[in-house]
């Protein structure tokens, strides 16, 4: 198993990538902690890993953008499994607008859970990292690569981590820490549902299979990806079969930005 003996704490790690990602660490060996805003969705999040036979799992509720709960999530990791060897900064939100449609507080909103959140969570763990040598993955978006529409505060948020990622990875790189990000394109999860009811998609009926049509036909690939192949990547970068890698932003996109 590649991440045997190995803690992880996933941010967001309660549903869509950051779920996929903690079922994939803890089939690999690892014990997990993962957290969340929601004390509801984080109790289902443990009650179904405990369903898949995993028991060192632990959810840790509370806001990354707060600098005393991201120091608390790292503290309470490290009480419960005794070390930290990968920090996922997974957790993030969407919410979309132009520089005059996005209000001041969907700007802050949005960069102090993406960016902020990324920075201080990293901030905290870097004590525990440099004793075990270990990883930090942060997931961007290929909105932090390339620009989208009507998407300012998430294009600069993810442009924040991706730039945030490289840095730290040339501060960190002789205390043996790599830091690496994912980009991923669209994929399946609760995010692109918010961003769907944002565009007044319905939930079901032909106008929604209409909208993911045409949003899978934005990937060379020609679909929309799942989660679990972004977990995958995540794994990648965060076990040992990618000991030379740091500073990079991995797309996972389809081909999205080939193009």
């Amino acid at each position: 198993m590649k991440l045997n003996g190995k803690v992880a704490l996933v941010t967001g790690g309660t549903r869509g990538i950051g779920y996929a990602t903690t079922l994939l660490f803890c089939k690999e060996g690892a014990k997990v902690a993962i957290t969340g805003r929601s004390e509801r969705q984080g109790r289902k999040a443990i009650i179904e890993l405990k369903k898949e036979g995993f028991r060192d799992v632990v959810f840790i509720q509370g806001d990354v953008s707060k600098s005393v709960d991201a120091k608390r999530m790292i503290e309470i990791t490290v009480k419960q499994f005794g070390q930290l060897d990968i920090l996922v900064n997974n957790a993030g939100i969407w919410i979309g607008g132009t520089v005059e449609t996005a209000s001041e507080a969907d700007w802050d909103k949005v960069i102090d859970v993406n960016l902020k959140g990324t920075f201080l969570c990293s901030k905290f763990a870097l004590p525990y990292l440099k004793k075990t040598k270990g990883a930090i993955v942060n997931t961007a978006s290929i909105a932090g690569l390339v620009a989208d529409v009507e998407s300012i505060p998430y294009c600069a948020s993810k442009g924040g981590v991706v730039l945030l990622t490289k840095a730290m990875a040339l501060d960190h790189a002789k205390e043996g820490i790599r830091v690496n990000c994912v980009c991923p394109g669209y994929v399946m999860t609760p995010m692109l549902e918010q961003e769907m009811l944002e565009e007044d998609v319905p939930k079901s009926g032909p106008d929604r299979e209409k909208y993911l049509k045409e949003i899978a036909e934005l990937h060379p690939i020609g679909r929309i990806g799942e989660p679990e192949e972004v977990a995958k990547t995540v794994l990648f970068l965060a076990s040992n079969d990618s000991s030379f890698i740091t500073g990079t932003a991995l797309t996972v996109d389809g081909g999205y930005i080939a193009q």
